[in-house]
């Protein structure tokens, strides 16, 4: 049963706004993803340019940035869970400027190879794992539950597209202009900015409360059982796998298309990535509304297979004339349909789950959903060398259809709320998750 709240203690569409911490926590990763967002497009030109990469090569790239998911995805949850969250991120995103750092000087000293650009991707990808286990463990703490944290996530969803959206074109003028390694400095000083907003965060962060004689194992394997026990939650936690191991094969690839094969600008291929992100900002926008009319289990279903059709029609479109026009929309038409299921499956799980688990929880999806990323990298890789780039991309967009099968396969096809329990370190009374309200609160 829920328990009732009234009207006082709901908070209000603007509260966030006011919420100093908040305000600066949002800032600070609008920024991170600015910088990054500069970099999807910089860093694989690198190693296609300068470097005169080949298609195995330079998807290789790509599953270094994402290894560490797979490596060490399932430990980091429960050290994360051990420790406060925000000297976490700060020391990750610090480290992050480092290891870019090094690629433009290594450059400018004649001695940057594929070898480095591999291990700074890997180095990057480590610490992208644990900042953003941290990351979405420490929002509901900043926050609270309920209309906060769907209010929250939208606006961090909705402003990271907003940010997205000039960097990736501002990438491809920069890389046209000042070549690529140069291109890489604004993401290292996007990263530093981060850290600078996350240490003028001012509310304090308990130490999270270990349980005495918890092994490293056990908690690892709560983290999974959690994910895994829950039918709704593992049947939204495979979906996004598949669809990540699909996207990825094809992703790894689109680079090596558009500017190694097509000889497409750096800034017609940064305009691809700019139109995503105009999608995703839209979507994430729509999705409130969208997933009340519709209901949140088969607005997420629709999602999938909307975006999935949108991306395999895009796919011939990608050629060196006004076709690649048409692609580019339909590939963000497709960033609009996703937004629904990505945003609400995110919210689902941090509402769902008792606060000491966050971590875990956090970083046992993240090895499902994100572990797969290198393993379709690395077979778009090979697929692009052996059987041609286009023909791996095809294989990958086929994929994506097939991912939303685990959700039809459920419950969740039917349920317009997505019913569950919440509880945190202090409060272990249930409460109902439903779907967001008609005013997008």
């Amino acid at each position: 049963m829920t328990p009732s709240r009234s009207p006082a203690s709901e908070p209000s569409r603007s509260s966030l706004f006011r919420h100093s911490d908040f305000r600066r926590f949002w800032m600070a990763d609008s920024v991170s993803q600015a910088g990054a967002a500069v970099t999807l497009v910089a860093l694989p030109l690198v190693a296609i340019g300068p470097l005169d990469a080949t298609p195995f090569q330079t998807g290789l790239l790509t599953v270094f940035e994402y290894l560490a998911f797979l490596v060490i995805g399932l430990p980091t949850g429960a050290w994360v869970d051990r420790v406060r969250r925000r000297p976490v991120m700060t020391a990750c995103v610090l480290t992050r400027a480092v290891l870019l750092a090094s690629v433009p000087v290594a450059y400018w000293l004649d001695v940057l190879t594929m070898g480095q650009l591999y291990l700074a991707a890997s180095g990057i990808s480590v610490c992208t794992v644990f900042f953003d286990v941290a990351y979405q463990s420490h929002l509901p703490h900043l926050v609270g539950d309920g209309g906060r944290l769907l209010e929250a996530n939208v606006k961090l969803e909705a402003t990271r597209n907003i940010a997205q959206v000039g960097g990736p074109g501002v990438g491809g003028v920069l890389v046209g202009a000042l070549t690529a390694p140069v291109a890489v400095v604004v993401d290292t000083a996007g990263f530093v900015a981060s850290a600078l907003l996350l240490s003028r965060i001012r509310s304090s962060e308990s130490e999270p409360r270990g349980r005495p004689g918890a092994g490293l194992g056990s908690e690892i394997a709560e983290g999974l059982r959690f994910v895994f026990g829950n039918p709704l939650l593992r049947a939204i936690t495979l979906t996004a796998a598949i669809s990540n191991l699909a996207a990825m094969i094809g992703a790894s690839m689109m680079l090596v298309l558009l500017n190694g094969e097509l000889r497409l600008s750096p800034s017609l291929c940064g305009l691809l990535f700019t139109a995503e992100a105009v999608g995703g900002l839209l979507g994430s926008v729509l999705t409130p509304r969208i997933a009340a009319r519709v209901g949140q289990g088969p607005a997420m279903c629709l999602s999938v297979i909307v975006s999935g059709v949108l991306w395999l029609l895009a796919l011939p479109m990608f050629q060196s004339d006004w076709r690649f026009a048409v692609g580019v929309v339909l590939q963000g038409l497709g960033w609009v349909a996703f937004m629904t299921f990505k945003i609400n499956s995110v919210v689902f799980r941090q509402q769902l789950c008792p606060r000491p688990l966050l971590g875990r929880m956090t970083a046992s999806v993240r090895f499902v959903v994100w572990g797969g990323m290198p393993l379709g990298a690395l077979a778009g890789s090979v697929l692009g060398q052996s059987i041609g780039v286009r023909q791996a991309m095809w294989v990958g967009a086929s994929g994506e259809l097939l991912a939303v099968l685990p959700m039809l396969l459920s419950p969740l096809r039917t349920m317009r709320e997505l019913a569950g329990t919440t509880a945190d370190a202090d409060d272990d009374a249930p409460t109902a998750l439903t779907g967001p309200s008609h005013d997008g609160r």
